[in-house]
């Protein structure tokens, strides 16, 4: 069974056809299209459909099945946008997404569900990537923010981490980026514009090892007690500063030993086709079925 995977951003829209079986992409169907999310909601409407269409134009599937990773607030049941007050998709306040796209792409509203953004990138790593069936998982998205989200018996939900309660702040002011560029310009008197040029300029091996072993600690510490309400099978870490991960993990592992169960740590495999397969495989319940 083929489904399509969609990934709504506040700037984009990219789309893929998904292989629910093989739990992969289908070689050759992604697309991505810049919106302005500050457009009417006509003009965001057609946008999307427009790239939906084409996408699945692609394939020979009789009935189209698609999966919408979409951002916060909304409701992804009766498929309603609740986004005000944020600098995106404002004219889509109370809009039904689901009954204006079935009823633009000729589709029953039922062939359409939607699911978290930041849900979709642990539910494609635990239905094809790093996770694949494990029961009980923690994803971490490490980079500009900080995202995060549990899965149980693959379903996965938005946690909301970001804000919760961390040292002399929250979690996302040491658990991202910017943390990264303040402390190594606290250290050096330097500037750097992330964790990618952090790696790669020449810089000072000792300071190197000291800020990612600083940040590894961080992140032990923060998990811990998640661990311990949790009890996760695995944590999976994406997002930018996880491709660092050689450099953090020896710190972090050592803080996690500390939990009364460490937890397996996995480093994302999907990148950024995890939300795709996430998105498409709200409808693995039909294959499964089948």
């Amino acid at each position: 069974m083929i489904a399509l995977g969609i990934d709504i951003g506040g700037s984009h829209i990219t789309a893929a056809m998904v292989d629910l079986e093989s739990r992969s992409i289908i070689a050759g169907t992604t697309s991505r299209t810049a919106v302005n999310a500050n457009l009417n909601a006509e003009d965001i409407l057609n946008t999307w459909c427009k790239m939906i269409k084409a996408v699945y134009n692609q394939s020979d599937c009789a009935t189209a099945y698609i999966g919408i990773a979409m951002p916060g607030p909304f409701d992804y049941e009766a498929g309603i946008s609740l986004i005000k007050d944020q600098p995106k998709f404002q004219n889509l306040y109370q809009v039904n997404i689901k009954n204006e796209l079935a009823q633009r792409l000729d589709l029953e509203p039922g062939n359409i569900r939607f699911i978290n953004d930041a849900a979709s990138f642990l539910q494609g790593e635990v239905f094809g990537g790093a996770a694949k069936d494990r029961q009980k998982v923690i994803g971490l998205t490490l980079g500009t923010g900080l995202g995060a989200s549990f899965c149980a018996n693959g379903v996965a939900v938005d946690a909301a981490l970001w804000d919760s309660a961390f040292k002399d702040g929250i979690a996302e002011d040491y658990l991202s980026t910017r943390w990264f560029i303040s402390r190594y310009e606290a250290l050096s008197g330097l500037t750097v514009s992330g964790v990618r040029e952090l790696t790669e300029m020449h810089v000072e091996e000792g300071l190197r090892r000291q800020i990612f072993a600083e940040f590894g600690k961080h992140l032990g510490e923060f998990l811990i007690p998640i661990m311990e309400q949790e009890q996760p099978d695995a944590i999976v870490l994406g997002g930018n500063i996880a491709n660092a991960h050689s450099l953090f993990m020896p710190a972090l592992l050592e803080q996690l030993n500390a939990a009364s169960k460490p937890a397996v740590i996995k480093i994302a495999e999907l990148k950024e086709d995890a939300s795709l397969i996430g998105a498409a495989s709200c409808w693995a319940s039909l294959v499964q079925a089948g």
